[in-house]
């Protein structure tokens, strides 16, 4: 295993409710190509070492026939399955639970694949290759345990044309840390106006360029004592919830207000796009092409 590099943890047990279908394996580029085979392939030139594939085990196969084994053999990975009844620490949960609990619980279950430096991110994402280089760069540079980052994406980059969006907006203190992420839940583009909706049902404009968190992470090995400390009170407090999710966040969230971690806020000038609605499949198919053209990535990935 090359320790020198960093990791990338790919989060793919979603099952893709608002767009549909298994989101994870829709080829979308020239060649047949997924989202998720961008995200390696920019990650491996960025410098990251090994893949780690968070998935459910009702399809492990599938992924690793169709995903994994395109892959060069040059590319390490490692595949983990997030379950209902696979947790790290002994909680309660309801019986009438059916879903496992997040993206904060599928981080814990890679915590056995990874003994170095990761980045973090979602399998029906496409993040860009500036975005990789990015992480890349600042995971092989910091040195603390207790330093973090988040590739943070201009608003306005991160939209879709077909319905509304849910956006964690960053603030950032002097040094550009992260001191919150506030949560907007319907953010909207609609005559080249950016807006969103407040607690109250009213619309409230944004400007585009205020910086969201679209869940890329960079982590410190770290980071996974603390997770499960907070999944363990997370679970007391929502034991008989069947719809709670540990969001990750939250619990980044946690760690800054209580002065356990630092956050370096990463901006990124990359246009992030995914699958969020089946209506946004032929405009990410049209990007990618688009990028194709412009030689960023070749016709087919894998040669």
């Amino acid at each position: 295993m090359q320790t020198n590099k960093p990791t990338l943890l790919i989060l793919a047990a979603g099952l893709g409710s608002r767009y549909g279908s298994l989101k994870q394996i829709d080829r979308i580029g020239p060649s047949g190509e997924r989202i998720i085979d961008y995200s390696v392939y920019d990650a491996n030139k960025a410098g990251f070492g090994k893949i780690v594939y968070v998935v459910r085990e009702s399809f492990k196969e599938e992924f690793q026939e169709v995903i994994v084994n395109e892959l060069p053999d040059s590319i390490e990975t490692a595949l983990v399955c997030q379950e209902l009844n696979k947790v790290p620490v002994s909680v309660s949960y309801s019986k009438e639970r059916i879903k496992p609990w997040g993206i904060g619980h599928a981080l814990m279950m890679a915590a056995s694949k990874i003994n170095e430096p990761f980045a973090v991110i979602n399998a029906d994402d496409f993040y860009g290759a500036e975005s990789f280089k990015i992480a890349a760069d600042f995971l092989k540079t910091n040195k603390s345990e207790n330093c973090f980052g988040l590739v943070g994406y201009k608003l306005k980059n991160t939209l879709s044309e077909f319905g509304t969006v849910s956006r964690g907006i960053c603030e950032v203190d002097n040094n550009n840390y992260l001191s919150s992420i506030v949560e907007r839940t319907e953010i909207k583009i609609e005559n080249m106006q950016i807006t969103f909706k407040d607690e109250n049902e009213k619309w409230n404009p944004l400007t585009g360029n205020e910086i969201v968190s679209m869940n890329m992470f960079t982590f410190m090995p770290s980071v996974f004592n603390n997770i499960e400390k907070y999944f363990k009170q997370f679970m007391n407090d929502n034991k008989e919830n069947i719809k709670a999710e540990f969001f990750m966040p939250s619990v980044v969230d946690k760690l800054i207000k209580g002065s356990k971690i630092k956050v370096k806020v990463l901006e990124t000038n990359a246009n992030w796009f995914g699958l969020t609605y089946p209506e946004d499949k032929s405009i990410v198919k049209e990007k990618i092409l688009n990028l194709v053209k412009k030689g960023i990535y070749p016709k087919k990935l894998w040669t």
